[in-house]
């Protein structure tokens, strides 16, 4: 881990609360994971509320079925997308470190979302090959280390098809990726991935910038051709 420091404002903060309370309505099933994620010592990461309604659209806009997810953490996000999936839906997310699966886990199936869920733990880039002859994803939401982004986008267009939808969290970094000194570990990455996003022929790409708890930051959204 970089010791970056994600540097937020207090108006910011005070509209995402807003936002999210008025707007967006979190549940006590999305209270519930982020209180366990604190209670295990997990890093306070997780997407904010806001954000994670806007996977849960993102996946009725598209009419997804399967989705995956590189980057579990408590479940926080997962749990959004999982929601929005209908009753034969399948979401595989993807969790490096065996401790923070299960507390995704126990959230996933306290929230009754559970059993759309498969969830794998281990390195992504030992995963994902074993997703290959599978049935494509419309969906793939990547919020892992940042390190490896170019190397998830590249599965994602391998395990997608076109008209997938592929969603890339924090691309903005406090504008790190113009000043890769500001984070030596993941700047460049961050912005290796998006000139990839940019050049790839296989991609139709954005990118959003966001403010609010999480400093200044955004995601890339991007279609497969």
């Amino acid at each position: 881990m970089s010791a970056f420091e994600h540097r937020s404002q207090p108006e910011w903060v005070a509209m995402e609360e807003w936002i999210s309370g008025t707007v967006v309505h979190p549940d006590p099933a999305l209270d519930q994971a982020i209180r366990t994620a604190q209670d295990a010592g997990m890093p306070p990461i997780e997407v904010a509320p806001n954000s994670g309604k806007l996977l849960e659209l993102l996946v009725r806009i598209r009419g997804a079925r399967r989705v995956l997810e590189i980057g579990t953490l408590a479940g926080f996000s997962t749990l959004f997308m999982a929601r929005a999936l209908p009753e034969d839906g399948r979401l595989v997310t993807i969790e490096f470190k065996a401790e923070h699966a299960a507390v995704a886990r126990k959230n996933l199936d306290d929230a009754g979302v559970g059993t759309r869920v498969d969830l794998r733990v281990g390195a992504a880039l030992d995963v994902l090959p074993t997703l290959e002859g599978g049935e494509p994803f419309d969906l793939v939401f990547i919020d892992a280390d940042k390190q490896n982004n170019s190397n998830y986008l590249d599965w994602a267009a391998r395990l997608g098809r076109p008209g997938t939808v592929v969603v890339l969290d924090n691309t903005v970094w406090e504008g790190a990726p113009l000043h890769p000194e500001m984070d030596p570990v993941n700047a460049p990455a961050i912005r290796d991935s998006l000139e990839l996003l940019g050049q790839d022929p296989r991609f139709d790409a954005t990118v959003l910038q966001t403010v609010g708890s999480k400093g200044w930051d955004g995601f890339a959204l991007a279609v497969l051709r």
